[in-house]
């Protein structure tokens, strides 16, 4: 009953130690109000919603100063790394740099500040929660910190990489919650992120000492394996493809060109992607949000999206795809037309129709696919 008082679970506002997920209590009244997507301090962005009105014309400032603002709100309210919102800025933002000039170091700063705090963690403690993605996360930011923006390995990032690599596990993938698609809802999402941390980090691999990082060594056999063996949907395929850009030896030039082929496959009439088409309902994490997905009006249809589109144009484009293909610039054309007048682009999210985080990779994707394809001017 609406008038029953709710609980909201609020994916990855863990602080350390580590704990289940924290709850707040709201009154079927409060709930009815849009509440800001992200607010802390002097910063408040309005709720993500599908009838925000599109801009008529790509704005580059405006998609800066979301991706700005809201991983600047979620680190100084939350204080914890999150896959959706900090992680992605780390990861996407400093490859930006091309376009929208070298990222502020206050992030960084932050992150560094939380490798200090997970390192200092009990490891089994670590393994639990949110715990692995956290560092996964910390570690891969770190590494595109020094791709591209020193342009050189930092011991801050060796020693994240080997913190990470610490949480392993046997089968060569990590621990990991099920319930939060599609971040955080399946291993196989983080070992690509895990893949690509290692590839990217500059002179990393190369580096590893023989004798003294056998350990290490065996550990990356094992994540190799993993992706080659368990990639259960279109979206964790996506990743593979993606992760094999910085990894190239995970998949055979013949596998690789079936996936690129399947990508496009999924390409829709308007010429963006749609994530909801990338995996069945059943198949996110643990299916928990199966019901949910299959209720919604366009199930049959599902519309374009932000994050989709971007992913797959990134992806593609690392895979070797021209910029100048035809596909990739009816996917372009998609993403010029369908930025929101915050600067967003829309993505619906698969958990619940609040907070719609995923509007954040939603934006931060299509921003590096424009990039990527020559369609944003440099600084």
């Amino acid at each position: 009953m609406l008038h029953r008082r709710i609980f909201l679970r609020l994916a990855f506002c863990f602080t350390l130690p580590l704990a289940v997920a924290c709850a707040v209590e709201v009154t079927a009244e409060e709930s009815k109000a849009p509440k800001p997507q992200y607010e802390h301090g002097d910063i408040r962005i309005p709720a993500a919603s599908a009838a925000e009105a599109k801009r008529e014309s790509l704005s580059l400032d405006a998609a800066q100063q979301y991706l700005e603002d809201a991983s600047a709100a979620w680190s100084g309210k939350h204080q914890c790394i999150s896959c959706h919102t900090n992680g992605t800025y780390m990861t996407v933002r400093p490859a930006l740099s091309q376009s929208l000039g070298a990222p502020d170091d206050v992030e960084r700063k932050f992150f560094l500040r939380q490798l200090k705090t997970l390192a200092a963690e009990n490891p089994k403690k670590l393994q639990r929660g949110t715990g692995p993605a956290q560092v996964i996360y910390l570690a891969a930011g770190l590494a595109e910190w020094d791709a591209h923006v020193t342009g050189s390995l930092s011991a801050e990032t060796d020693q994240a990489l080997r913190l990470m690599f610490s949480l392993q596990r046997e089968h060569g993938s990590w621990g990991t919650e099920d319930c939060w698609p599609p971040y955080e809802s399946d291993a196989y999402h983080l070992a690509t992120v895990a893949a690509m941390a290692a590839g990217t980090a500059p002179g990393w691999l190369a580096n590893l000492d023989e004798e003294e990082d056998a350990g290490l060594a065996g550990k990356l056999q094992q994540l190799k394996s993993y992706l080659r063996s368990e990639a259960t949907h279109d979206y964790g395929r996506t990743l593979l493809l993606w992760s094999n850009a910085r990894m190239p030896e995970l998949m055979e030039p013949e596998e690789k060109q079936k996936l690129i082929e399947m990508l496009f496959a999924h390409q829709r009439d308007d010429g963006g992607w749609s994530l909801r088409t990338m995996a069945a309902p059943d198949a996110w994490g643990s299916g928990n949000r199966a019901e949910k997905l299959r209720a919604e009006p366009n199930f049959q249809n599902p519309a374009s999206d932000g994050h989709m589109t971007g992913l797959a144009i990134v992806a593609l484009r690392e895979a070797g795809v021209a910029g100048d293909d035809p596909r990739i610039k009816r996917g372009l054309g998609w993403l010029e037309s369908n930025q929101r007048t915050s600067g967003r682009w829309w993505t619906r999210s698969l958990n619940t129709d609040r907070a719609h985080y995923i509007t954040y990779s939603g934006t931060a994707l299509p921003v590096l696919a424009l990039q990527m394809c020559g369609a944003l001017p440099s600084k």
